[in-house]
């Protein structure tokens, strides 16, 4: 079964509190993150922090990311193989060491069960 490409969110600043990246499609589509690219935009380095769980969720051991370090003017990819299957009930939030300094895409593929 075929899924098809999409941008799932994005491009996008994180915030600098914990918020929902990405919201389920519904209970009849499930999503597999497989690509999420984190960008820096400042002079400056950062950290982003990313959580797959309940809506705006930070909790601890639901991490996917933490404190990674993105240098200045940089970005890092993340690569997801074969891929993060997100159900109806999960969310991707995230947050940022500092406001409008990271800016996030997330790509994958959805289908319909």
């Amino acid at each position: 079964m075929a899924g098809t490409l999409k941008r799932i969110s994005g491009p996008a600043y994180l915030a600098n509190a914990a918020a929902n990246i990405y919201t389920p499609a519904g209970s009849e589509i499930f999503t597999v993150i497989k690509h999420i690219r984190v960008a820096n935009k400042t002079a400056a380095a950062a950290t982003f922090r990313l959580y797959i769980g309940a809506t705006g969720g930070s909790a601890g051991g639901t991490e996917i990311a933490f404190d990674k370090n993105v240098p200045a003017n940089d970005f890092v990819d993340m690569y997801f193989a074969p891929g993060i299957k997100m159900l109806s009930t999960d969310f991707l939030s995230g947050l940022a060491s500092a406001a409008s300094t990271l800016v996030i895409t997330v790509m994958g593929e959805q289908f319909v069960v």
